[in-house]
């Protein structure tokens, strides 16, 4: 009987290994480590873009990016939690309330990534409740022009430019990982 249990648990475990993982990847920003499913709000970024780029031009204007403006910070480790904060307050208060369109197959998406982001925040929150983030006035700068950049477009145009510049987010995040 007992060989029999351990070879149950053998074969669960070896199965359990073959399964394919869930996507989760550990990113530190700062004093936080948090984990996030990118595989799955990159699926569905993926699943959206060409449609975000087809309808809305300046969702690929390279002459005012919006989040390219923080490619120095981000690999900074002292500024990572304060600009990850604010870039994730600017997504779910700014983006995704302005991110509509006729297609209710993109809407999922966009509501699917949006969800992620409120995930990744309320980890965010419980960490940043522990340790304050510093901000440092270059990671301040930064963001401000992001916001700047982002005011120069009506509402619904700089929403769905800054959807449409989310794998720029995502790959920052992976590289520093």
């Amino acid at each position: 009987m007992k060989v029999s249990c351990l070879l149950c648990f053998l074969s669960a475990t070896f199965w359990f290994y073959l399964m394919p993982t869930t996507g989760n990847k550990t990113f530190q920003f700062g004093p936080c480590t948090i984990s996030v499913n990118v595989n799955e709000i990159r699926a569905s970024f993926t699943a959206i873009k060409a449609t975000i780029v087809s309808t809305v031009p300046c969702a690929v204007d390279v002459e005012r990016p919006h989040l390219r403006e923080i490619g120095s910070i981000l690999f900074k480790s002292a500024d990572r939690c304060c600009i990850i904060h604010h870039l994730l307050r600017f997504y779910i208060d700014k983006v995704f309330k302005h991110c509509e369109t006729e297609d209710s197959h993109v809407n999922r998406k966009i509501s699917s990534i949006a969800n992620s982001f409120l995930s990744i925040k309320k980890k965010f929150r419980q960490c940043h409740e522990k340790n304050v983030c510093d901000c440092k006035e270059e990671a301040i700068e930064k963001y401000k022009q992001i916001l700047t950049n982002y005011g120069q477009l009506n509402v619904t145009s700089a929403a769905m430019k800054s959807l449409g510049e989310l794998d720029i987010l995502l790959d920052w995040m992976e590289k520093i990982h």
